[in-house]
């Protein structure tokens, strides 16, 4: 089917809905008028018809760009128009932002790149001579946005994410290997970009791009803490304002003490111990908003110093921030003697380089956790309801925060919940049946008709009410890899190798 075709197909399937026919300022009361079911359809009728206007003003903005190069001077397309590059041109004539326009450039380039690019020598339409042209790793993301699989913010996202490949020493360009793996990881992550928001499929590449070049990932971080800084000034009214620029572990450390201390008012784990719940209750009651509680905890940190027990100002729950680390991956060094592992914090699964793992290591020792196959470790049966503190270490090793479609709860908010229920299908409190839920979604599970089955050691599948096809969940750890490889495991050289599947916790 053409793209016209395409888009006529759309337009009338959404004109099949009579009640839309109305003059346009009374369209919110005709869609306030359809049943559920018709205005889901409506929306997502819209969200593709959105996609295929999207796909043709980003192949336009590739083209605008490419018409509008230095080279051509005056004659360029935007400067002929009068203005100053293509995209103050297209900002003209879309009325969005700047930064809306320069990424619509960079796509569009990215179209343009990938739909020029052909295996062998071939006549490109248009050109007067023949040429082969190497196809670039970040092909299948044009091709997506081409076949409206995802926008141009996820198309960026993962773009900008993965970055570059790297260049080896005295090389010119990446290795085919290297261009090969970027373009695998890409495709994995075109795979996650349906069940994602934008902001974490970009925090996700970044991951992928530490684990596929754990020297680059040493670089950037030693970038990133050459750039730390505090800043405090006064605004235009006087007001004392602080600006903070951090590095992944001191970002980390200053999340962790946040999330100690305020994780009652945001959905934090449900069953806790009496002194647990009754200082979440006093927190639940007091007046002051999350953004003033955060202020008052940094503040009595900076005041109380070393001379403050942890519990005068974290009640019972001290701050820490544990990082996961493949065992066998820690022993790998380059010819500095430098950690050639990528270690990730627990929540959130951030990447660390082995820099930092290894100082951790060394100053604070580690736990290791050893779990099979499919990352499961730990059972108690029915000797007791909740899980351990140990296996509820475990599960976050295995699960890596709220195993929810499209949720990106940490793990420390998470609840642990029995696939087979302990009341009503005696269920046992083991590994292999508990799955973390942040509590939004364990209530939702409970109260709405969901469930999550497991057969024998394969994946938890998740179970919509009603017809609604089923889903499998899958684990939101960063170093997952280990027991489910992305890259084939004949891929020698992308990951330092595994040959099992430990992991370390370095707390």
């Amino acid at each position: 089917m053409t793209f016209l075709s395409d888009l006529r197909a759309l337009v009338e399937s959404l004109a099949e809905v009579s009640e839309l026919d109305v003059d346009v300022a009374e369209l919110p009361l005709a869609l306030d008028g359809l049943s559920d079911e018709v205005v889901a359809q409506v929306m997502e009728g819209a969200a593709a018809i959105r996609r295929c206007n999207d796909v043709l003003a980003l192949a336009s903005a590739g083209v605008v760009a490419r018409r509008s190069t230095r080279d051509r001077g005056q004659t360029g397309m935007a400067t002929s128009r009068g203005h100053r590059s293509p995209a103050a041109l297209i900002q003209a004539v879309t009325g969005g932002s700047a930064a809306e326009a320069k990424r619509a450039i960079q796509v569009g380039e990215a179209l343009l790149e990938g739909g020029c690019s052909v295996s062998g020598p071939e006549m490109l339409e248009g050109a007067s001579v023949v040429e082969a042209v190497a196809v670039p790793w970040h092909e299948p993301l044009g091709r997506a946005v081409l076949r409206r699989e995802i926008s141009a913010e996820q198309h960026d996202a993962i773009r900008r994410g993965l970055g570059e490949p790297p260049v080896d020493d005295g090389a010119e360009s990446a290795s085919d290997e290297a261009r090969e793996a970027w373009t695998i990881a890409a495709e994995q992550l075109l795979a996650e970009a349906a069940t994602l928001p934008v902001e974490e499929l970009r925090r996700l590449a970044r991951i992928v791009r530490d684990q596929l070049d754990p020297t680059g990932a040493e670089k950037r971080f030693a970038q990133q803490f050459e750039g730390r800084s505090f800043q405090m000034y006064l605004d235009a009214d006087g007001v004392p304002r602080g600006r903070f620029v951090f590095e992944q572990e001191g970002a980390a450390w200053l999340r962790a003490i946040k999330d100690s201390a305020l994780r009652p008012r945001r959905g934090g784990p449900r069953f806790v111990g009496a002194g647990e719940q009754a200082a979440a209750d006093d927190l639940q009651r007091d007046p002051r908003t999350n953004e003033q509680l955060e202020y008052d905890l940094l503040m009595d940190l900076l005041r109380a110093g070393a001379l403050a027990s942890a519990e005068d100002v974290f009640g019972a729950r001290q701050p820490g921030v544990r990082m996961i680390v493949v065992k066998d991956a820690v022993g790998v060094r380059d010819a500095l003697g430098r950690m050639l592992a990528i270690g990730h914090t627990e929540d959130r699964g951030d990447a660390l380089p082995g820099g930092v793992i290894d100082r951790n290591i060394c100053a604070n020792g580690t736990r290791e956790v050893t779990v099979d196959a499919c990352g499961n470790p730990l059972d108690v049966g029915r000797e007791q309801r909740l899980f351990t503190a140990r296996q509820r270490i475990a599960l976050a090793a295995r699960d890596g925060g709220c195993t929810w479609p499209g949720c990106c709860v940490p793990a420390s908010y998470c609840e642990a919940h029995h696939c087979n229920h302990w009341h009503e299908h005696l269920g046992r409190t083991d590994i292999d049946e508990g799955v973390l839920l942040c509590r939004f979604h364990h209530l939702l599970l409970h109260n709405q008709g969901w469930r999550i089955t497991r057969d024998g050691q394969a994946a938890f599948i998740l179970h919509p009410p009603g017809d609604r096809p089923p889903v499998t969940l899958k684990s939101k750890a960063a170093w997952a890899w280990a027991w489910d490889p992305p890259p084939p495991p004949d891929r020698a050289g992308w990951r330092v190798g595994v040959t099992k599947t430990d992991v370390e916790l370095v707390t």
